[in-house]
């Protein structure tokens, strides 16, 4: 996991001066754990743990093929995300991203956005982990005994950020173990040893769709595997703490999405065909199904084990949703473009991590969680707005590398797809359209806030980050490099020459 750059690559250290920074991180994030940072991050176990429910109760047992969909779709996002990072392997992620192929005020709306999907998404994975503590500890999951179980995850996983790149590492790495044992390692003993269903269940829609067409049902079952494909970009905000980050950091994205997709198969498929009565959960009549199985097939102490497993997996969940929303803020900060950027951009001496931005990540989604205990009607749109939000940040880096591809760009990172790049961004960008146009569908209560509160949410945020930026124009208080994709790739080409030639000479 530690392979030496090539003779002619440059350093890290050179790449990030080629770039217009200074190394100033530690660098002790081995390829290993940036996996594990954005496989925790993605969280199989977490977005199936969720909303399994949900998913069956819309869609029935042909739901899972959601995971299939969206893993391709956003393996090719991963693809292009991988060309961008290897040639700009910096803190931050979506908003240098942005930045250096489109601009800064590009960049700006893009970074806004992004930021409120992430936090939001931080408080909805510790609301729905409150849950499992709850029932591990015998607690009646109550609104109050929910809200305090999430202010409690989100302080622990402060303290833990707050220690340090190497203990986030560390508990990145436990909660890696814990997503495998808790999705595959369960998965496949549901699969061999507790199946009570047919494998044709997966064909069987059961009649969720009533009397209407069941492309209907099944397209509302999308947030299923929409909601579980996405942090593999985490890999990316941490870069300046990876070492040979342009060549890691997209094996780890790739890494992410393939091994998160499988694991997510093996959770899904095996709690349906190990379903004791799948058809009450289709039905809608069991709520949260998963405690049932658990304890149906394990017992009640294999159960209690296994919610073990599970808080593991959503605490480290939020570990890393915290730390990615902190390396964003920092990285935003850095160039100058927040208010309090100078604050927010402060890294403390001796464990090198951005505290400030750190203590926002944290700070934000436990007021947000006191909304959703003052209604908790709020969650789920909460949660379709966080991933709405993410498509939307993804889409415009993704649009930003096509517009760059049609000027001339060719990037010039060791890690890149040649020929291919233009075919795969258009296949990236014309999933994303199709996935934020599912997400964005109002839906059909009646109610017209409940129907339209995603679209809401998006219109507020973009709203007032349109506004912040034409009034207080942040883009102008930044002199940070912005829309140099072509430049910036030509010099490293150009670094890398020189490099090949004293290599030569030696």
């Amino acid at each position: 996991m530690s392979e030496p750059a090539k003779p002619a690559e440059l350093g890290d250290g050179e790449h990030l001066q080629v770039l217009g920074y200074e190394d100033s991180f530690n660098r002790s994030m081995s390829l290993w754990a940036n996996f594990a940072l954005g496989f925790t991050y993605l969280s199989p176990l977490v977005g199936v743990y969720s909303l399994f429910a949900l998913a069956l109760t819309v869609g029935g047992p042909p739901s899972i093929w959601w995971i299939v969909i969206v893993g391709a779709g956003q393996l090719l996002v991963s693809l292009v995300f991988g060309e961008v990072v290897s040639q700009y392997p910096i803190h931050g992620g979506i908003y240098p991203w942005a930045r250096r192929l489109w601009g800064r005020r590009y960049a700006w709306i893009a970074a806004w956005v992004y930021i409120w999907a992430m936090i939001v998404t931080i408080t909805a994975v510790a609301e729905y982990g409150s849950g499992f503590a709850a029932s591990l500890f015998g607690v009646e999951h109550t609104a109050d005994t929910t809200l305090w179980i999430t202010l409690g995850l989100l302080l622990i996983a402060l303290v833990i950020n707050l220690s340090g790149t190497k203990w986030l590492a560390r508990v990145a790495r436990i909660g890696l173990a814990a997503e495998l044992i808790g999705v595959i390692g369960l998965g496949l003993y549901l699969l061999i040893f507790q199946r009570k269903q047919e494998f044709s269940v997966f064909f069987d829609t059961m009649g969720v769709e009533g009397d209407g067409s069941y492309l209907t049902a099944f397209m509302g079952a999308a947030l299923a595997g929409l909601f579980l494909f996405y942090g593999f970009e985490a890999c990316g905000d941490v870069a300046e703490e990876v070492e040979n980050p342009a060549r890691r950091i997209p094996r780890a994205m790739m890494l992410t999405i393939l091994v998160g997709g499988v694991s997510a198969l093996f959770s899904f498929g095996g709690y349906v065909l190990a379903a004791p009565d799948l058809q009450s959960i289709v039905a809608g009549e069991d709520a949260d199904p998963i405690p049932a199985i658990l304890e149906s097939t394990l017992g009640p102490v294999g159960a209690k084990l296994f919610l073990v497993v599970a808080i593991t997996a959503f605490l480290s969940c939020v570990l890393s949703l915290q730390a990615a929303a902190s390396r964003l803020l920092f990285s935003f900060a850095r160039d100058g473009m927040i208010p309090a950027h100078r604050w927010l951009s402060k890294v403390t001496e001796g464990s090198k991590v951005p505290a400030n931005a750190l203590i926002v990540a944290c700070t934000v989604p436990a007021l947000i969680a006191v909304l959703v205990w003052l209604n908790a009607d709020l969650l789920y749109p909460v949660t379709a707005f966080a991933v709405l939000g993410i498509y939307v940040a993804f889409q415009m880096v993704v649009l930003a590398s096509l517009r760059q591809r049609f000027r001339g760009w060719k990037p010039a990172g060791p890690f890149s797809l040649g020929r291919w790049g233009m075919v795969v961004n258009i296949a990236a960008l014309a999933y994303g359209v199709f996935a934020m146009i599912l997400l964005a569908t109002p839906g059909t209560s009646g109610e017209p806030v409940a129907d339209w509160i995603v679209l809401i949410g998006l219109g507020v945020v973009l709203g007032t980050g349109l506004v912040y930026l034409l009034v207080a124009r942040p883009d102008r208080l930044s002199d940070a490099p912005a829309g140099d994709a072509i430049e910036v790739a030509d010099r490293l080409r150009a670094h890398h020459g020189r490099r090949a030639e004293e290599a030569a000479v030696r």
